[in-house]
């Protein structure tokens, strides 16, 4: 039995009608770079995640990297940030001019220790990026308690979490701005790229507008440098079929997840990734750890059975040979080490059957009575 990590094809075929109509009269309208069908996206989402503005630009990383031009990160600023994420949040960082500063992340969670925030801030500390990770929130409340004190803006990168909450608040409007992305992993993906910028500020959301376009309102007339980072017309055409998906598909995810966390419960070996209980958890992701050594062979053992799995994220960001230069030794972050050490990522996909989903749970516990 095959399964994939995720199942595109599965996904588009359960909206292959409606995706290629809206392309069909998306195409027809002449209209490709924003324009109204963009706006129409950008509507509903701030809709849908409870913010007065939503901007879309072209892809999660540019949300990100806008999102600190938006606060004025340059050179000089350092920016607080988990090591324990994807490239591209530091990568944003240092596309700004400024210095990535790593911080350890919280061990049920994966997310970033708000302790440890607070021990990072120094006087160049310019923003915080919080990570949702896998689909989980953050703790928002400590990590911006911080912030504020300090008078530091903090930024969501909600990647992997559209559609998650923090308490009842949907991800993306805690803070001063929120981070998307529509990469077609995510829970909400595109055909391509694609990303967003959220903020209840309407200043701030009003110059990342500015920013995704050169800067230049009207055409032609340039108030600052910004970039060419608009999303197009095409890809909001199926982001907002998709978006009246969104719940259905994270209920599937979440039954998904369950059902995997109560047949390893028993299992010594296996530590099952926490629902910490902050909101509502949307499992881009299901990220579960091996207590004794051997991952790599389990996933080579799963492969060979036809079953897809990552590992998110095998280095560290303070170990990247990139960063390097910053001086974090080997051990300053033992959890996050840890993690990278210990972690698979399994299938979850919402169309995943329960005979996909008995195979893994099977071939899992056979590898663990057999190696």
């Amino acid at each position: 039995m095959q399964v994939p990590l995720l199942d595109l094809k599965a996904q588009f075929q359960s909206l292959r009608e409606p995706i290629l109509s809206a392309v069909e009269q998306t195409l027809s309208s002449g209209s490709w770079i924003l324009g109204p069908t963009v706006e129409r996206l950008e509507l509903a989402l701030s809709e849908r995640l409870a913010v007065k503005s939503s901007v879309g630009v072209a892809s999660g990383t540019d949300a990100l990297l806008l999102a600190l031009k938006a606060v004025d990160v340059g050179h000089g600023d350092e920016v607080i940030l988990p090591t324990f994420t994807f490239f591209a949040t530091a990568g944003a960082v240092v596309n700004c001019g400024a210095t990535p500063v790593f911080v350890e992340m919280e061990d049920d969670s994966f997310n970033l220790d708000p302790a440890d925030v607070e021990r990072a801030i120094t006087p160049r500390t310019k923003a915080i990026i919080a990570v949702h990770l896998f689909g989980q929130s953050a703790a928002l409340a400590p990590i911006h308690a911080v912030a504020l004190r300090h008078g530091i803006p903090v930024i969501e990168d909600a990647a992997q979490a559209i559609g998650a909450t923090y308490g009842s608040t949907p991800v993306g409007g805690v803070t001063e701005l929120g981070c998307f992305s529509f990469y077609p992993t995510k829970n909400l993906g595109a055909a391509g790229d694609g990303g967003l910028v959220t903020s209840n500020d309407t200043r701030l959301a009003e110059r990342v507008r500015l920013l995704r376009n050169h800067g230049m309102q009207p055409r032609y007339y340039h108030h600052e440098v910004g970039t060419n980072s608009r999303l197009d017309a095409v890809q909001a055409a199926i982001l907002l079929v998709k978006l009246g998906r969104l719940d259905d598909w994270a209920a599937a995810r979440a039954r998904n997840a369950a059902a995997y966390s109560a047949a390893f419960a028993a299992e010594a070996d296996l530590r099952p990734p926490l629902d910490t209980g902050v909101g509502t958890h949307v499992w881009n992701q299901y990220t579960l750890r091996l207590r004794r050594p051997g991952r790599d062979a389990l996933r080579a053992y799963l492969s060979e059975r036809g079953i897809g799995t990552e590992i998110y994220y095998p280095v560290p960001l303070h170990q990247q040979p990139c960063f390097r230069h910053l001086g974090y030794e080997d051990g300053r972050f033992p959890r996050s080490e840890e993690a990278a050490q210990s972690c698979l990522s399994l299938p979850i996909f919402p169309e995943m059957t329960g005979e996909q989903q008995g195979h893994v749970i099977d071939s899992i516990r056979t590898w663990l009575r057999t190696a």
